[in-house]
């Protein structure tokens, strides 16, 4: 892009003061050495459009696009206007406006025709159409993208509607399957409970036969008790009532007798109870029993 014109574009005014002559040289050495933003500052102190137009211009100079359109656009100078919609469309075009700036270029040559204008505009009009191609390019691409990505996932989908019906079959089987296994599990665990309870009952049953046995046993072994102890009290009768009998036919020996005859059968060895003899028997002194 050409370089933008009016470096030094201003008049001064008769009835100007000093003062702004001073700040209007000061401007113009501060933007010859490419001091834009202390040109700026020392051009907004003098109010005419020209000195606007160059604070404009250094607000373009410091990449300040949209604070310089708003200065460009505030200039009501008639001979400006050419030469201001001309800045304004770089402006624009620096800020990536193609609309704006190719419009601006437009109203700029209705005014005054002018080689660098037309430069511009066919740039911006060239640079238009190849981002409407690279837009059409892209569109297209995005749409043969798209369309790929929806026969993938439509062939995605395929397989995954195929996937899905198997993993269905599979788990319709997995289910079947394991409700197989849950009922012969279940079943087994019947089976088991069945027989742990038919074990325990006959634990059970054992348990009262033996304790009914024992019970028996106890009962028989105090019967027997009881008829030992019968039979032994009858004996005992029996016992004492001979004993009674004897006692009255035949006294018992003396005391001293029967030391006597018990010293003399300790002597022959022979360890034996006496047996009371009868009074009036005769006793044989070798043979005593």
């Amino acid at each position: 892009m050409k370089k933008l014109l009016l470096l030094g574009l201003f008049s001064l005014n008769l009835s100007a003061s000093l003062l702004d002559f001073k700040d209007l040289a000061e401007a113009k050495e501060a933007y010859s050495k490419k001091e834009y933003e202390k040109a700026q500052q020392l051009y907004s102190k003098v109010q005419n459009d020209e000195a606007t137009f160059n604070e404009a211009d250094a607000l373009y100079r410091q990449k300040k696009y949209k604070e310089a359109i708003e200065k460009y656009e505030s200039i009501k100078e008639p001979s400006l206007q050419a030469k201001k919609l001309h800045n304004i469309g770089n402006s624009y075009a620096q800020l990536g406006k193609l609309d704006e700036a190719i419009k601006s270029y437009e109203e700029a040559l209705k005014i005054a025709d002018d080689a660098d204008t037309k430069y511009n505009l066919e740039l911006l009009k060239k640079k238009k159409e190849e981002q409407k191609k690279k837009q059409q390019q892209k569109k297209n691409q995005d749409k043969n993208n798209k369309d790929d990505k929806k026969n993938k996932q439509d062939k995605k989908d395929g397989q995954s509607k195929d996937q899905k019906n198997q993993d269905k079959k599979q788990s319709n089987k997995d289910k079947q399957n394991d409700k197989k296994k849950n009922s012969d599990k279940q079943k087994s665990q019947e089976q088991k409970d069945k027989e742990k309870k038919e074990a325990e009952k006959k634990k059970q049953e054992e348990q009262k036969k033996r304790e009914a046995q024992k019970k028996k046993d106890e009962q028989k072994k105090a019967q027997q008790a009881k008829k030992e102890a019968e039979k032994k009290k009858k004996e005992e009768k029996m016992k004492q009532a001979m004993m009674g009998e004897q006692n009255k036919t035949q006294p018992p020996i003396s005391n001293m007798e029967e030391r006597k005859w018990q010293k003399m059968l300790n002597q022959r060895g022979v360890n034996t109870l006496m047996i009371p003899l009868q009074q009036g028997e005769k006793r044989n002194e070798t043979n005593p029993w």
